[in-house]
């Protein structure tokens, strides 16, 4: 039979079946997946009502999930799926009697995999691989921009932040066994279960950096003083972005721990549990994007106030320019990588030649006395260029070539 079952939870996309036929599917809409490991849905539906010879059908079918991207929620738009009432998710299943899917599908009723309590564990284990591939990219990030958060946290003198690093341990450590064994033993659960305070601690007092480095940028009114704080800012926040996303990664990993315990202990509960872990992370994705939003909106506001003063600041205000696209750009790639949408063009650094021009051009429209004031602006405006001109236009060039440079890296 070519039946399959598709199911979308709004993070990634499942589909279960026939192996050749689940493969088929795969191959003609060219989707790369995960193994959605079902034949650990065996002990969790042997202790749910209503699933008779669940193993048997398990073990007769493959179940194969790939993350929503642009290339799998249009082959998922194409279906038209309905809704769980049960899981909350979308589902559908195929039959392709020809043998091909990409043509003449027919969607049909009942079987096997929609059944509820199959349709809640298959929704559970994609949960459980949503977290574990959002936590690959997270390594992925902290590799690329090469922070070291452990060493970032024992620089600290905070103790909260010194124990994360310990929890840190702790909880790889039951991932690891979780992999080897395929469950969470209730030896392994008890040496995690105080772990999330201690992360939430340390994800507050990250939070709470960003906020002061933002704060710090709100109070200064002099140019030199703001171009002090952006470069404090520029090299500070990387590190706290770095720390906020290795709470987040290891808040996912507990989350799929927490997943496996409720499997196995009480799994009446796992829909509800599933959704609640779910809105808690949506709660802290906001959280962090509130916070990195506030701090790029006083970037962008000392930048903008550094292109005013470009004339009478001509080093000063594009290093605050040049250090507001820096942070903003390392906070968007950040976001990026947590899932939050967000978007900024750089700032562009005004040419002191420009505002010189500006200025000059406002004084002719004085008047009489406004001939006079342009003369004498023109005199002073173009001797102070003609001093610093080589000057100025040797670092600008520096300072563009050097953000080139960074942008490419990152």
């Amino acid at each position: 039979m070519d039946d399959i079952q598709l199911i979308s939870d709004g993070d990634g996309l499942a589909v279960i079946g026939d192996p050749v036929a689940v493969e088929r599917f795969l191959v003609s809409e060219g989707l790369p997946s995960k193994d959605l490991e079902l034949h650990r849905l065996g002990p969790f539906l042997g202790r749910a009502a209503g699933v008779a010879q669940a193993g048997a059908e398990i073990a007769a079918n493959s179940g194969r999930w790939m993350k929503l991207t642009e290339e799998s929620a249009r082959a998922a738009s194409k279906l038209p799926l309905v809704t769980n009432s049960t899981t909350g998710n979308l589902h559908a299943t195929l039959r392709a009697p020809s043998g091909e899917f990409a043509k003449n599908l027919q969607f049909v009723k009942g079987g096997f995999f929609s059944n509820p309590a199959v349709l809640s564990g298959a929704a559970g284990l994609m949960a459980q691989l949503a977290m574990q591939q959002a936590m690959e990219e997270i390594t992925d990030y902290l590799a690329v921009i090469d922070e070291k958060v452990d060493d970032v946290l024992r620089a600290q003198k905070d103790a909260v932040l010194a124990e994360m690093v310990g929890v840190g341990f702790v909880i790889e450590e039951a991932m690891t066994i979780r992999k080897q064994v395929g469950r969470v033993s209730e030896v392994t659960w008890s040496k995690v279960q105080t772990a999330p305070t201690t992360i939430a601690d340390t994800q507050a007092y990250a939070l709470r950096q960003l906020d002061a480095l933002a704060e710090k940028l709100e109070r200064k009114s002099k140019i030199g003083d703001v171009a002090k704080a952006a470069r404090e800012a520029e090299s500070k926040v990387r590190e706290w972005l770095a720390v906020l996303a290795r709470c987040f990664q290891l808040q996912d990993a507990f989350a799929v721990l927490e997943l496996d315990r409720v499997f196995e202990t009480t799994p009446a509960e796992l829909d509800g549990h599933r959704l609640g872990l779910k809105a808690a992370r949506k709660s802290r994705l906001d959280l962090i994007a509130r916070c990195t939003e506030r701090l790029m909106t006083r970037m962008d506001a000392a930048a903008g106030t550094a292109n005013t003063k470009v004339l009478t600041h001509p080093f000063d205000a594009p290093a605050v320019v040049q250090a507001s696209n820096h942070v903003s750009t390392a906070i968007i790639d950040f976001q990026g990588r947590l899932g939050i949408e967000g978007e900024r063009r750089s700032s562009e650094a005004r040419r002191w030649t420009d505002a010189a021009k500006e200025v000059r051009d406002k004084a002719l429209v004085t008047g009489a006395d406004g001939v006079d004031a342009a003369r004498r602006l023109g005199n002073e405006t173009f001797d102070r260029a003609k001093s610093v001109k080589g000057k100025l236009s040797h670092r600008i060039a520096e300072q563009a070539a050097r953000l080139r440079r960074d942008d490419a890296q990152t």
